[in-house]
């Protein structure tokens, strides 16, 4: 029986640190899928589509890995999907007594999924999204931190996003 695994998060961008992750959950399971979901304590910078079409062009050379969205539980996306594991990349010591709780809840919501942690490349134990977002916010260099297939949308989505503030009086 094929094993489906799938790997979320919000994905606001996609980080190198994401796609380590997501390469190597790909060698380990027959089926990936990488679901962006909602954070509601964070402020996305880009919209479910942008987030979902990013995903799918850095994962385009990965066979067994599709890219989709889902507003609701992880618990019940991965009833829904037939998943029997939820994977998730773990940064620090300080990320894992979130990822913990967050396991033994979907645990207890759908009891025949198991989450697995991966532990991020030491070259990435750094990396985040939202350290992405301030440094190209302030027009620094972001390409060794995403993928380059995407660098440009992010590059264009700050100069929008800061042509807006200007004109409103917000910068």
């Amino acid at each position: 029986m094929a094993k489906t695994a799938v790997c979320p998060g919000s994905f606001d961008p996609v980080t190198q640190g994401h796609m380590d992750i997501i390469r190597r959950a790909s060698s380990l399971f027959d089926n990936v899928i990488v679901v962006v979901m909602t954070n509601t304590a964070k402020q996305a910078m880009f919209t479910k589509e942008e987030r979902v079409e990013f995903l799918k062009r850095a994962t385009a050379g990965l066979g067994n890995v599709k890219v989709e969205y889902y507003d609701g539980l992880l618990a019940d996306y991965t009833k829904l999907k037939g998943a029997s594991v939820i994977v998730k990349g773990l940064r620090a010591l300080s990320d894992f007594e979130y990822e913990f709780q967050m396991a033994l809840t979907n645990r207890k919501i759908n009891p025949k999924v198991e989450t697995v942690f991966l532990t991020t490349t030491a070259e990435y134990m750094y990396l985040s999204s939202s350290l992405v977002k301030q440094v190209a916010r302030l027009g620094g260099d972001v390409s060794d931190f995403v993928p380059e297939c995407i660098i440009d949308d992010i590059t264009k989505k700050v100069k929008h996003t800061n042509a807006d503030k200007a004109a409103s009086g917000k910068m």
